[in-house]
């Protein structure tokens, strides 16, 4: 396989690759939760017709996961890179963890994110494991069959171990989406000083709201089912 041109594997393009990912999967996790809320209300055909949207897709459904992948991909290897990068070229830094004050955000959000990002991708793997390719329930919803996916779901977060497993990876999400929202208007180069502090907030905002609203809904059925 050919090297790729110099300009388009740079440092600089490496972090706008995973800037741009990063924003786009954070838009995606956003859009998995609203939908996910269903769960709360305890409508199982609700949720179910929910879910087949994606089914009834067909063949369109494996473009659109392939071009998820493609992402995923992209920001992990993009990620892993410039973090190895930053470390083999200030090794010490990396082994002080308190906020180092002005534009740097420099937390234990930022000097983690490998270790969360690993963590948060085997958790990915187990998840799309256990409910994309778990046992298949059949239901009918106004005489049409279609896979119970709430009933899948349902046997999953009544079992403690897997819902301490999606808290404390929830959490270990919001840490990562903490310092990655506001890194990634800086890698852009889109991050202006007045800014910084507005943004900064927001992605903290944006990692209460994502994780809460994950690890919630595991909690609230184990807890109401």
């Amino acid at each position: 396989m050919p090297a790729l041109p110099t300009s388009l594997w740079s440092s600089v393009a490496r972090k706008a690759l995973m800037a741009l990912t990063g924003l786009a999967l954070i838009g995606f996790l956003a859009v998995h939760l609203l939908g996910n809320l269903i769960l709360l209300t305890g409508n199982a055909d609700a949720f179910n017709l929910y879910s087949n949207i994606y089914a009834s897709m067909g063949s369109f459904l494996y473009v659109i996961e392939a071009g998820l992948v493609a992402f995923f991909l992209i920001h992990i290897v993009s990620g892993v890179t410039v973090a190895l990068g930053k470390m083999k070229a200030r090794p010490v830094s990396y082994e002080k963890t308190a906020n180092a004050g002005g534009p740097s955000r420099k937390t234990i959000s930022s000097t983690t994110m490998i270790y969360t990002g690993i963590i948060v991708l085997a958790f990915l793997v187990f998840h799309v494991t256990t409910l994309k390719y778990g046992a298949h329930y059949e239901t009918t919803i106004h005489g049409e069959k279609m896979r119970d996916l709430h009933k899948l779901i349902i046997e999953n977060f009544a079992q403690p171990g897997i819902v301490v497993t999606y808290v404390l990876t929830m959490l270990l999400l919001g840490f990562h989406l903490r310092h990655g929202f506001w890194s990634a208007f800086q890698s852009l180069g889109a991050l202006q000083p007045r800014l910084s502090g507005l943004i900064y907030t927001i992605g903290v905002l944006i990692a209460i709201i994502l994780a809460v609203g994950f690890l919630f809904i595991p909690l609230w059925i184990f807890l109401t089912a």
